[in-house]
């Protein structure tokens, strides 16, 4: 794959523009389609946002900004977006049928040698493959939000998949800056959000049997556990622990642990009270607009502290 290719990006939304962003400030070409007009016509104030906190860490300049935002060419119709692309990542909503049918649309417009990528961040890499006719050139690039900061891709291979588009596209991603890891095997979830939701549903089951508050639940993290986490993976933990003593805690530990194959009801009661999280103002915790947008700033700015350090 060249140094330098166009690339073009499905979807404008929350991944779809930093995505964008992403590409075009490692100097690609960069198509940004969506259906939305309102989405699309907004996505540069978003990236001009987003480099705020670069330009505040004095990690970017604004030629670094403009440079990057004449690089990204918004596009209304998918055609138009996809043609020319050496590289394709769709980052729309989490929907099986509507991955599928973008994708067979896809295929109608570009060349074999066009590689195609799914930004899901669990819907199996080989059921969306289904609908193509080249499933070999198809494979998945999750990232973490936000991925213009977030150093982390998992590079996710189908059934289909062919061994030299797996190696190119994880090439290219390290290529980009980006943290690629491998998945060898299409797996509900993957990697990263098999042990995310692990958590997740943990804390939740703490929370709805009363053992402590939301705010000190995830202080625990955060402050605990949590710090060490960005440096130190949990397989390196229990080296450094030791595996005989890490054995003798999940012997007596795991049987208390939550096992549930559903969402708790926690979740459930608040979902149907309209408490959705950030976007109605209240979820597990209380969200005012100017706590939500400091939080975000703030970890932006840590996030990208943190990832220098342990890049460093």
């Amino acid at each position: 794959m060249p140094d330098k290719i166009s690339i073009g990006i499905i979807g404008a939304g929350l991944m779809g523009h930093s995505l964008a962003q992403l590409f075009a400030g490692q100097g690609h070409a960069v198509w940004l389609y969506d259906t939305s007009e309102t989405m699309l016509a907004s996505a540069p104030e978003r990236i001009r946002k987003n480099f705020r906190t670069f330009l505040e860490l004095g990690l970017a300049t604004d030629e670094d900004m403009e440079r990057c935002l004449a690089g990204i060419t918004l596009c209304s119709r998918l055609d138009e977006a996809v043609r020319d692309a050496g590289l394709i990542i769709e980052a729309v909503n989490e929907k099986l049928p509507l991955k599928q049918q973008i994708f067979a649309e896809v295929e109608g417009y570009v060349g074999p040698e066009t590689l195609l990528c799914t930004n899901t961040s669990a819907i199996s890499i080989t059921s969306i493959a289904e609908a193509l006719k080249g499933k070999e050139r198809f494979l998945g690039t999750h990232f973490w939000n936000p991925p213009h900061i977030v150093p982390c891709v998992e590079v996710i291979k189908s059934e289909y998949t062919s061994d030299e588009v797996f190696e190119t596209v994880y090439r290219f991603m390290k290529q980009a800056g980006k943290r690629p890891v491998k998945v060898l095997k299409d797996v509900p979830g993957f990697l990263g959000n098999r042990m995310q939701h692990a958590l997740w549903r943990e804390a939740a089951s703490l929370l709805q049997a009363g053992i402590a508050s939301a705010e000190d639940i995830d202080t625990v993290v955060k402050c605990g556990f949590g710090l060490r986490l960005a440096f130190i993976g949990p397989l390196e933990t229990a080296d450094l622990a030791g595996l005989d003593l890490t054995q003798d805690v999940q012997s007596y530990l795991l049987p208390f642990l939550e096992t549930s194959p559903f969402p708790p009801a926690v979740m459930e009661d608040r979902i149907k009270e309209g408490k959705l999280g950030v976007k109605t103002g209240e979820g597990f915790h209380q969200w005012p607009q100017d706590k939500a947008d400091r939080i975000i700033k703030q970890r932006d700015r840590v996030l990208l502290q943190i990832s220098r350090l342990v890049g460093e």
